[in-house]
């Protein structure tokens, strides 16, 4: 980007959200950055690339995309959250990734190009995380501080103005009615639920509240009539036949010679348990019997920092400022 067009740039971020309130600057990670943050050099390989073909400049579904491709072939894994007994913390690994990490990774790098200028450190990449992941962005150092079920972040979230659940406005869009009680009754997989039983009766509260929100699927019979109003870095998320959960699986739409492709992380054996472009997000669906359907939340770009008004006045801002 020339000094002209960054300085351009900058001013339609000012002046196109003049009224809107800047996000708190990041914080300090409760834990170690060592156990919180792993993949530096991937994530500065990525923000390289991204500054070189001005990819701030793209929408933010189009930046996503970009971002979840350099992710693809990462291995998979599960639990790469839970790092500690009692502490909760932001967590950032781009070495290794489940389903729902792969989406938040790939968005909040995508955000973050445009929420402030760089250069980017870890604490930054840790905030945008966060602002997804906790409750009305507020990591308390409490393992019930974060969103575990995708239903609660997709409200959470469309009600803080940072996404839009579209499923609604799709044709053929079902009411879906659910019992969650999967954490609470394995709660023996988690290792804080597991470390501090005491926090199983607010866990339960919260899979109550989630089991009573207002959750549409589109059935995955009419997915493929569909497929034309999704869009690059739309979060999918794959609705389940058993009666305990809503969702099994997450990933991001990319389009692709006409079609919506599904681009997830997976454990399949088969397809390398790693991240990949699969295939046309309908015929994903067909291939097992357990997939009910998808859910579709369409993410927002955050009001823009403050710190480019000061890049447009004082020249380039210091890492230290942000």
């Amino acid at each position: 980007m020339t000094g002209k067009a960054a300085l351009l740039f900058s001013l339609a971020l000012i002046t196109s959200v003049a009224q809107a309130a800047d996000l708190p600057p990041p914080s300090a990670p409760r834990l170690p950055l060592s156990t919180v943050f792993k993949g530096e050099t991937k994530f500065q390989a990525i923000i390289a690339k991204a500054e070189r073909e001005n990819w701030r400049n793209l929408p933010l579904g189009a930046r996503t995309i970009r971002v979840a491709r350099e992710l693809v072939g990462t291995p998979y894994t599960n639990y790469t959250l839970e790092v500690d007994d009692r502490i909760e913390s932001p967590v950032v690994n781009l070495t290794a990734m489940d389903c729902w990490t792969y989406y938040e990774n790939s968005l909040a790098i995508a955000r973050l190009l445009r929420y402030k200028p760089g250069p980017y450190r870890p604490v930054d990449l840790l905030q945008m995380v966060a602002i997804e992941r906790y409750r009305n962005a507020q990591c308390t150092g409490s393992y019930l501080s974060r969103m575990h079920h995708l239903e609660e972040v997709f409200y959470n979230n469309q009600r803080r103005g940072l996404a839009e659940n579209i499923t609604t406005r799709l044709p053929g869009a079902q009411r879906m009615s659910r019992e969650i009680r999967e954490m609470t009754v394995q709660w023996k997989s988690y290792r804080y639920l597991k470390s501090d039983p005491s926090l199983i009766p607010a866990m339960g509260q919260i899979e109550a509240q989630v089991s009573r929100l207002p959750v549409y699927q589109i059935p995955k019979s009419n997915v493929r009539a569909v497929e034309n109003y999704l869009a690059d870095g739309d979060v999918c998320a794959i609705t389940t036949n058993e009666t305990d959960g809503y969702t099994s699986h997450v990933g991001l739409i990319v389009r692709l010679n006409g079609r919506a492709y599904f681009t997830h992380a997976t454990s399949d054996k088969d397809k390398g348990r790693m991240t990949i472009i699969d295939r046309p997000i309908s015929d994903y669906l067909n291939q097992q019997s357990k997939h009910a359907g998808i859910i579709i939340c369409r993410p927002r770009d955050l009001t823009p920092s403050t710190l480019w008004q000061k890049n447009v006045a004082g020249g380039t801002t210091k890492a230290g400022n942000g």
